[in-house]
């Protein structure tokens, strides 16, 4: 019973789902102006959580045999076979379907449709155009980039320009953060067929320039919040340093062009956002 209990959790992509229930509450908080209804964001993690699970189940039934190929994954609950490919997939539309329901009826519509086009974009769009072109890591960013929105549509009824701003943080900040992650992984991706960047750009040169190029449009775009009055100096100050650090680190790694570069890159924006986060929390107004 365990490990089918272990290999059905790890379906939901238990850090992905953290990550958007995160996003998702700082969107609330800042949507709500501080002033929190608990049971309503209770009701939003909870439907928001079920539909970003399910997701991830649909993914994992979606790409097992491009899982079995790849080293990293090859040990995934249906590569592995303790799930079967139709088990993964009616689990994750019961999930889906439970979330969306949950978050119509008590949330709001707004914040249901949101959270059905991030399903959309990452199952139908995401998912699919990772072995057509290398252009679905910006793809992907994009329902990546949708819980913050999510979480303040749910707090205001709204989508508004606070909501857009956390929504471009977090879009521009995944280029980094998954260029570095298929640098690292290229050969395994290009085992597989996906046709992630550093699989078809061997040398690393267009890789690279996106790196660097979106890490140059994280450093105005994070400090955006503070411009904007949703936070303070000591937050833009923060943001400033953290996204001058990123770009630096993303330098040196267009430099070494070593998976250890690669991992420092990857290390950084891991806590990159929760830097943020914490600053906006502390500095907000």
């Amino acid at each position: 019973m365990f490990p089918i209990f272990k290999a059905y959790l790890e379906l939901t992509k238990p850090r992905i789902l953290s990550l958007v229930l995160v996003t998702m509450s700082l969107g609330f908080y800042l949507g709500s102006k501080a002033i929190i209804s608990w049971p309503l964001l209770c009701f939003l993690l909870l439907g928001a959580g079920l539909v970003c699970a399910g997701s991830s189940a649909l993914n994992h039934s979606l790409e097992w045999e491009s899982d079995a190929q790849m080293t990293r994954t090859q040990n995934r609950p249906i590569p592995s076979g303790i799930i079967t490919p139709s088990a993964a997939l009616n689990f994750g539309i019961i999930l889906i379907l439970a979330g969306l329901i949950i978050l119509y009826a008590k949330v709001n519509l707004l914040t249901a449709f949101l959270s059905l086009l991030t399903a959309f974009l990452y199952i139908l769009v995401y998912t699919p155009m990772k072995k057509i072109t290398w252009l679905n890591t910006t793809i992907g960013a994009i329902p990546g980039a949708l819980p913050p929105l999510g979480g303040w549509s749910a707090a205001t009824g709204n989508v508004e320009l606070g909501g857009w701003v956390l929504f471009f943080i977090l879009f521009i900040w995944q280029h980094p953060h998954f260029y570095s992650i298929a640098w690292m992984f290229k050969e395994d991706y290009k085992k597989a067929g996906f046709k992630m960047l550093p699989s078809i750009d061997p040398e690393g040169r267009r890789t690279f320039f996106q790196i660097l190029l979106f890490s140059l449009i994280l450093i105005p775009v994070s400090v955006l919040p503070t411009i904007m009055g949703m936070s303070g100096l000591l937050y833009g100050i923060g943001a400033l340093l953290a996204s001058l650090n990123l770009f630096w680190i993303g330098r040196k790694l267009a430099f070494l062009k070593s998976h250890q570069a690669a991992r420092k890159l990857l290390r950084a924006t891991v806590f990159y956002l929760p830097f943020l986060f914490i600053l906006i929390l502390l500095d907000i107004k």
